[in-house]
């Protein structure tokens, strides 16, 4: 069980690394204030609109109608951390969890046992049979 939870663990950091260190790009296309189209990575494609409007071929009307928004989430560049880059209160911190966490894997040696020094009644008759109480 702890094998299998160690490296769902770490498929999970990895994917975790991964997405914080990709930069990620969003592509709108607005007509008439509505989303046409939205893409990831590349570009939206439009709703044909700038295409009937080079076919007017008029030139002094331009597409006020349509607009294209993008925004870009950059990644991490830098992912060396050092134990400087901490502040006090952050190192106690981070210190004191390791151990506690640490301490919570350690196994015990022996399980205490509440009733070690009573020994058990002794059983003069057997009361479900004198009681004619059986299960079924």
């Amino acid at each position: 069980m702890k094998q299998v939870f160690h490296q769902i663990m770490s498929a999970v950091m990895a994917l975790m690394v991964l997405a914080s260190t990709v930069s990620w790009t969003v592509d709108k296309h607005l007509c008439m204030g509505r989303v046409m189209d939205i893409s990831l990575f590349l570009h939206a494609d439009d709703c044909g609109m700038e295409s009937a409007m080079t076919a007017m071929e008029d030139d002094n009307v331009q597409n006020p109608c349509c607009e294209d928004e993008s925004f870009t989430i950059t990644g991490q560049d830098n992912l060396k951390l050092s134990w400087n880059d901490f502040d006090w209160d952050h190192q106690v911190f981070l210190v004191t969890f390791a151990h506690s966490y640490a301490e919570l894997f350690v196994p015990l040696k022996e399980r205490p046992l509440p009733n070690e020094q009573y020994p058990p009644p002794k059983l003069v008759k057997d009361i479900q049979v004198l009681d004619q109480v059986f299960l079924i």
